[in-house]
């Protein structure tokens, strides 16, 4: 059975296909999303740095991986990255972050993964693409299902200020938002 903990060694890199160039600069969505905190949240009206890691979809102990999962550039790693921003929590928050996860699995899909990996933070669903489709982040197709391609956003006060895209691995991802928000800081 596949370890979703450990990424395989040849994984192909993603490629930067511009398609996150315009997001700088531009306002998170006021939309009110589910999480697995049993709340809602609304992105837009976050005070100070808010840290959003977008992935496509985690895994789940026991269930197959879509066909041809590794071979999708980016695909393979949510399990890793997030992980490694429960690790590096406390570090982020003495930074000045908030950390949110998001994908578009639902509320209960995500909230087996929370539990499982004992997150601190929020995970939002993103289910009906509204966040997506406010901010046209990217995406791709697996096994039938639209996904996000692994994209992370730093916003302050509802405002994007910096991205990080592509992704790779996926779990040194926390290590370029703590380079970030250390030399800018807010």
């Amino acid at each position: 059975m596949t370890n979703l903990n450990q990424l395989p060694t040849d994984l192909p890199i993603p490629q930067d296909d511009g398609a996150a160039k315009h997001l700088v600069g531009m306002r998170l969505p006021a939309i009110s999303l589910n999480t697995t905190t049993g709340k809602q949240l609304n992105p837009g009206e976050i005070q100070g740095r808010l840290v959003i890691y977008c992935y496509p979809m985690t895994g789940q102990p026991n269930v197959a991986l879509p066909d041809g999962w590794d071979q999708i550039p980016g695909a393979r790693g949510c399990t890793p990255q997030s992980c490694s921003f429960r690790d590096h929590y406390q570090e982020l928050r003495s930074l000045g972050a908030e950390v949110v996860g998001l994908s578009v699995q639902s509320t209960e899909y995500q909230q087996e993964m929370a539990d499982r990996l004992h997150l601190p933070f929020a995970v939002l669903s993103d289910v009906d693409y509204q966040f997506q489709q406010a901010l046209q982040l990217p995406t791709f197709v697996a096994a039938g299902m639209t996904l996000l391609k692994r994209i992370t956003l730093v916003a302050n006060d509802g405002v994007i200020e910096a991205v990080h895209y592509p992704i790779f691995p996926s779990d040194s991802d926390p290590a370029w938002v703590i380079d970030y928000l250390t030399n800018n800081p807010a």
